[in-house]
């Protein structure tokens, strides 16, 4: 009786110690989605790039949310990176080597709320180099979702032949 009943301990021992260290499920806002960026840095001046951030729920616990990240500049060059987002404050950083030499981009956005499915950052960064680096500011407004077309349905008018189409 006694050993079962420290068999017994000894197994909600370690259940109660796996649910304390599970995570906890994602409680922050999401914002995944296809952001269209303005920006202007100390180097090359006013510029445009588009930023997809799509979120992690794996890795994002709590109230902070772990996301993929990549910018697509005006001529297709794409940068990979991650971002973490804490309330309305996100972390972005990215890769911005060919592979030769690493040189990262590091950026600290506020986020806001525009609709109640959209939103926007502003976005402050760093890019590091061998002449000191440069520095800038982008804007970054998340593109409206894509509307889905109706269907229409196809109608032949049995006497003309005719097709009509309705909504």
């Amino acid at each position: 009786m006694k050993k079962q009943f420290l068999f017994f301990l000894i197994i909600l021992y370690s259940s109660l110690m796996s649910l304390a260290h599970a995570k906890s499920n994602f409680k922050g806002n999401d914002y995944s989605g296809v952001y269209a960026c303005k920006g202007s840095n100390n180097k090359v001046g006013d510029y445009e790039v588009q930023a997809t951030l799509k979120l992690n729920r794996l890795s994002s616990q709590g109230a902070f949310g772990v996301y993929d990240f990549n910018t697509e500049t005006e001529n297709s060059w794409i940068y990979q990176g991650q971002a973490i987002a804490n309330g309305n404050k996100l972390a972005l950083t990215f890769n911005l080597s060919n592979g030769v030499a690493a040189e990262y981009s590091t950026g600290l956005a506020d986020i806001q709320k525009i609709s109640p499915n959209r939103w926007a950052y502003t976005n402050h960064y760093y890019e590091p180099d061998d002449s000191g680096g440069d520095y800038g500011t982008e804007y970054c407004v998340m593109e409206k979702p894509a509307k889905m077309a109706k269907k229409t349905k196809k109608l032949v008018n049995k006497k003309t032949n005719a097709v009509e189409r309705r909504l």
